[in-house]
């Protein structure tokens, strides 16, 4: 199941029923994003298969499947700032064992994002959920 704030962010697009303001709605939310510090964009963070820079950075806080999932990210392309905002809505405080079982392909089919993307774009989005991923598979074998 979504968190609330993913289902606010489907709620409002049901109610913004034009792309374009679909659109402009993801790139505000990635505005309003607090931006990743510089000290953080590095190799390390970055997302490799995406066509804008984009850099993810996990904070897990406890250890194991109960752990908590949540992390940061920034990209110098603002509507990909908006899918990162989309995605912490989707994933952020989760337990890591939690964030396993979302069906981020499914949830994110809620907002239409497959039908407006650029494939390049679709495909950035794929390596981000992938990372998120790892990290939280990661953290929940205690690694």
């Amino acid at each position: 199941m979504a968190s609330a704030a993913f289902e606010e962010i489907v709620e409002t697009f049901e109610f913004l029923e034009d792309w374009e303001d679909r659109y402009r709605h993801v790139i505000e939310m990635g505005r309003t994003m607090e931006p990743l510090e510089e000290a953080f964009k590095v190799p390390a963070t970055k997302v490799d298969g995406c066509a804008s820079q984009v850099w993810l950075m996990a904070d897990i806080d406890g250890a194991g499947p109960q752990a908590v999932y949540r992390f940061k990210g920034d990209s110098d392309a603002m509507i990909v700032r908006g899918l990162i905002a989309v995605l912490r809505a989707l994933y952020d405080s989760l337990p890591v064992a939690e964030v396993l079982k979302v069906d981020a392909g499914g949830e994110l089919a809620r907002l239409g994002l497959n039908d407006h993307l650029s494939s390049q774009r679709s495909n950035g989005l794929r390596a981000m959920v992938e990372r998120i991923r790892e990290q939280a598979a990661g953290a929940a074998a205690g690694i």
